[in-house]
């Protein structure tokens, strides 16, 4: 509720009934006078970011201190005093994620991808020049290039070569793509052969995805590994979005027998208050790493040890506090979901890496 004074007019000024008291019975706008002075909006403003505060500390301290309690609350009705689950969610996972990029974004220095027959011919071409300074006649030239052959000695084409601050591979997938210097060149190879012969489905795919980004970057390995990760990484709140649903769904066949108690978003609540726990919990813990970089203290481990031990055990607690069972079926549950869960982390990862890589 505003401060405004009310309007002595009684016709609402958003869709014109008649308002009787303070608010519209129909569209729910508080009937007060559309000029306001500055002290209002600030006392207004005011207002709203204390309750935001009141409702965000009363429900983090229930959250922190109350394993499964906010969660529970929620379900029976008792919602008015404790911020919205999804807006708390909003709110911390902007908090986490905006702490998170800015921790881990990774440079191209941080990426080290080693071409192997580039290092061995750099070698190689190091020893050649020094031995053809020695040479006196064409005999001394060709004995050295024997020579040179028989260790296994190949000279390198241009295309061969790698570019980046620490060299690196082409991205190969089952097969050669060094060869292809253009998407159009391996559109045009590929349209000389006979059909059968043809790369298809996801071998077309992959295959021209690589040519293309070497294309893109110039053959510079280190720089198309940086630009993977990076968006890889920032696509991780898509994939806690995704994996959300998938996980209450495994909540609500483990539960299946109270499927009259616990409804689907009942479970959805419950993840996504231990969703909110979590990002807290790996904001402190990612917050004793980059201390231990400044201190170097070895007590930093010990008390990150006792933090996922005391993870673990809320989670534990949680969900017993949350489901009403006991210590056993909660154990052998959440083992088992646990289990489900990496399962479908791995599949998620591996999907969105895929996404990623064709984003670039």
């Amino acid at each position: 509720m505003s401060h405004t004074p009310l309007r002595k007019e009684t016709d609402c000024l958003n869709c014109g009934a008649n308002v009787q008291g303070r608010y519209c019975h129909i569209c729910g706008q508080e009937n007060t006078e559309p000029k306001e002075t500055f002290w209002h909006m600030f006392t207004h403003f005011f207002y709203d970011i204390t309750h935001f505060d009141g409702s965000f500390f009363v429900t983090l301290r229930d959250l922190l201190f109350r394993p499964g309690f906010l969660s529970r609350e929620y379900m029976m009705g008792r919602r008015k005093k404790f911020l919205h689950p999804v807006r708390m969610y909003v709110f911390t996972s902007a908090v986490f994620f905006l702490v998170f990029f800015s921790l881990f974004q990774v440079s191209e220095d941080d990426i080290s991808v080693v071409n192997e027959k580039a290092r061995i011919n750099d070698g190689f071409n190091t020893v050649k020049e020094e031995a053809f300074k020695n040479a006196k006649t064409k005999e001394d030239s060709a004995r050295i290039a024997r020579g040179l052959e028989l260790l296994g000695y190949q000279e390198t084409k241009k295309t061969d070569t790698v570019s980046g601050n620490n060299g690196g591979i082409k991205f190969k997938f089952g097969r050669e793509v060094n060869s292809y210097q253009t998407l159009k060149e391996y559109d045009s190879v590929q349209n000389s052969l006979p059909k059968d012969q043809r790369d298809a489905g996801i071998t077309k795919l992959v295959t021209r995805k690589s040519v293309q980004l070497n294309e893109k970057y110039k053959g510079d390995q280190t720089k198309i590994a940086t630009e993977l990760v990076n968006k890889f990484i920032h696509s991780f709140p898509y994939l806690l979005f995704v994996s959300l649903p998938l996980y209450a769904l495994f909540l609500k066949l483990l539960y299946i027998r109270h499927r009259k108690q616990y409804y689907f978003a009942d479970h959805g609540v419950f993840l996504i208050h231990l969703y909110i726990f979590t990002f807290l919990f790996l904001l402190l813990y990612f917050g004793l790493n980059k201390l231990n970089d400044k201190i170097h203290w070895g007590g930093i481990g010990v008390i990150q040890g006792i933090l996922i031990l005391t993870g673990l055990y809320y989670t534990l607690k949680a969900i017993r506090n949350f489901y009403r069972q006991g210590w056993g079926k909660t154990i052998l549950k959440f083992i088992i979901f646990n289990i489900l869960c990496l399962i479908f982390i791995i599949v998620l990862f591996a999907v969105f890496f895929a996404y990623s890589f064709y984003q670039i």
